[in-house]
């Protein structure tokens, strides 16, 4: 079964607070209604888009989103 894009993010968690993909982890974390089943793009991009924290950017995400498929291929 593939991983979560939720699951393989947290592995930036922890990082020092200045980096982006570290405050994003965190504030994805830290977000209780982050959808931590999903592995589709569309439907975490719209949540990103519409829901997310000022601090899980649209552009942070797409750089986290091609750093998950590689590793997922």
């Amino acid at each position: 079964m593939k991983q979560s894009f939720y699951l393989y993010a947290l592995k930036y968690r922890g990082g020092q607070k200045k980096e982006r993909k570290a405050l994003f982890a965190e504030t994805m974390f830290n977000q209780h209604d982050f959808p931590k089943a999903e592995t589709s793009f569309d439907s975490l991009s719209k949540y990103i888009e519409e829901l997310a924290h000022v601090d899980m950017s649209a552009t942070v995400f797409d750089e986290l989103w091609e750093l998950y498929k590689e590793a997922s291929s």
